[in-house]
């Protein structure tokens, strides 16, 4: 079992550039309400992968299709939100990170 990170880690997706499907993964210190979502550059939302779904901790991977999208730089972001009534002090704590990706055609 990998050691868990004290904060959630957002790795970049492989392969990268990818045609037409690509991992994304992350891991979380502790459980927390996952959304994870596909944004092209000109930042409207193309696909949702997770939606507010209650995600385990440790190191999670979600397969992205693109097969229906043109070739481009796209941008995939995770906003992590932290159980209410956690003691160890992430109480509502919101984390977010956004990575660039390459869909090459």
């Amino acid at each position: 079992h990998a050691a868990v990170p004290d904060e959630i880690m957002l790795d970049q997706n492989y392969p990268n550039p990818f045609n037409p499907t690509t991992v994304i993964s992350f891991t979380l210190p502790e459980y927390a309400y996952v959304t994870l979502k596909i944004y092209d550059v000109l930042g409207q939302e193309v696909a949702t992968l997770i939606d507010h779904q209650l995600t385990d901790d440790g190191s999670q991977e979600v397969l992205f299709d693109a097969s229906k999208l043109t070739s481009g730089v796209y941008f995939y972001r995770i906003i992590a939100e932290g159980l209410p009534g956690d003691e160890e002090g992430s109480v509502g704590k919101v984390f977010r990170s956004t990575r660039k990706m390459l869909l090459m055609k």
